[in-house]
């Protein structure tokens, strides 16, 4: 962690909503005029697109079909705890982007599916902002979490997860559902010891529960929608955040523990407001006392 050059992070699997998210952190620094370094988890990828399906085709025997983008052999972890510490340290560092499609592919020159070339990340940023797989991720060797300042996890509960991996990935990218069902149960041991653990780790989550029936994702023609939902949220430390004001401005929620609130699904991106706008300017008060 450092005082003078902050990290907030988002942390949650492909499907999660970890977009919707970003934008409310993108508007939190807009209104506030917080010059902030973007960095997308994808650009920590191991292989490009086509590299990725040929290392899944290597490895297409039964004591090799864990791996995945969610465990640590598909991304370059090292790089992204060195580059959370020279941040921390100095306020700098070598980043990257991952080309998602032709749109971004005109605006970088380099194919979709591909890495543009690592270079100095622009001077001036007031905070690193990450959003991917592994903003909280920890074991025996590496530890990016205890990098991080402000560490968020998005975590709809699985089934909500599943449908709506499944409507992007067949909708958006046009994958049969048979092949979106193959990549949930590769993944799935990945999931549970890698990602799961460091929704441990995070200062505040965000669950989203639908209160409509997901019991069979794999048949679910929409997804849930946000007033078709709960949101549960939990605060690792419950001091300092003043519950009475969070209830009186988010109508019809409640305290379900003393560290939890849950708030309708349509009061999400409001609560994340009230909730991440403090804990941000914090940040950017301690950074200033110490500059």
């Amino acid at each position: 962690m450092s005082v003078k050059h902050p990290i907030l992070a988002i942390t949650g699997s492909s499907g999660a909503g970890t977009t919707t998210v970003m934008r409310s952190f993108q508007h939190i620094f807009r209104r506030e005029k917080i010059r902030a370094q973007i960095l997308e988890g994808d650009s920590f990828h191991r292989y490009n697109r086509a590299e990725m399906r040929e290392e899944m085709q290597r490895r297409d025997q039964p004591a090799e079909q864990v791996f995945s983008h969610f465990g640590p052999e598909a991304n370059l972890l090292d790089e992204l705890e060195n580059l959370f510490r020279d941040y921390g340290a100095r306020g700098g560092g070598k980043v990257r982007k991952y080309v998602h499609d032709d749109a971004e592919a005109a605006e970088h020159g380099v194919p979709a599916g591909h890495f543009t070339e690592w270079k100095d990340m622009q001077e001036g940023s007031e905070l690193l902002f990450y959003e991917g797989l592994h903003g909280g991720y920890a074991d025996h060797r590496i530890d990016i979490a205890s990098h991080v300042d402000l560490l968020v996890g998005v975590v709809p509960i699985i089934n909500l997860e599943w449908i709506q991996k499944l409507h992007r990935d067949q909708i958006q990218r046009g994958y049969s559902q048979e092949a979106v069902m193959d990549t949930i149960l590769r993944r799935m041991p990945d999931y549970v010891h890698h990602i799961t653990p460091q929704f441990s780790r995070t200062h505040v989550n965000f669950q989203r529960v639908p209160t409509v029936d997901t019991s069979n994702p794999f048949i679910a023609k929409d997804i849930p929608s946000l007033d078709e939902s709960m949101v549960v949220i939990r605060f690792a430390d419950p001091h300092g955040i003043d519950f009475p004001y969070l209830l009186a401005m988010l109508h019809d929620s409640w305290m379900s523990r003393p560290n939890t609130l849950v708030v309708p699904g349509g009061k999400m991106g409001l609560a994340m407001q009230l909730i991440l706008t403090p804990m941000i300017l914090r940040l950017m008060d301690l950074k200033r006392r110490a500059s």
